[in-house]
């Protein structure tokens, strides 16, 4: 069953509940996906449902971010979207993951110190590995890190 499906399913669900606010994330959910399948013309993949979600996440966090802290009901807002989405969005590698990663791209380009002239051929092996799985900020820092 496709994700479309799924988040259909239980925004039916929510409706019949009574619960307005998981409904109301559920629907943009939807409409997102439903978006990029007609942008595509086709079926969603797996992966690039897993992007739409990613990107609702992240727009969501912006916002977060961006609201001053007397408005609450933004902030409460955004906070229950977030726990909805965070049911749909894919699992994200740890920190070891990620490191683990970093060793394999470093061993197959054959770096032994990496150095910060290094970073851009190991972040260009690295990131269409773990894309969609890891967060590309937190993968940034620990190669940086990796490099001191």
């Amino acid at each position: 069953m496709s994700m479309i499906e799924d988040v259909r399913s239980a925004m039916v669900a929510a409706m019949k509940a009574g619960d307005k606010e998981r409904k109301a994330s559920l629907s943009f959910l939807l409409s997102s996906l439903k978006n990029k399948a007609i942008d595509k013309r086709a079926d969603l993949t797996a992966e690039e449902e897993a992007q739409v979600v990613l990107k609702e996440i992240k727009q969501v966090k912006e916002t977060l971010s961006l609201t001053p802290e007397d408005r609450t009901d933004i902030i409460a807002e955004c906070e229950h979207r977030l726990a909805v989405l965070d049911e749909y969005a894919p699992k994200m590698m740890s920190e070891e993951d990620i490191r683990a990663g970093i060793s394999e791209v470093l061993a197959g380009l054959g770096i032994t110190e990496p150095t910060g002239k290094d970073k851009g051929r190991i972040m260009k092996e690295l990131m269409p590995k773990v894309k969609g799985k890891a967060d590309g900020k937190l993968v940034n820092e620990i190669v940086a890190a990796m490099m001191q």
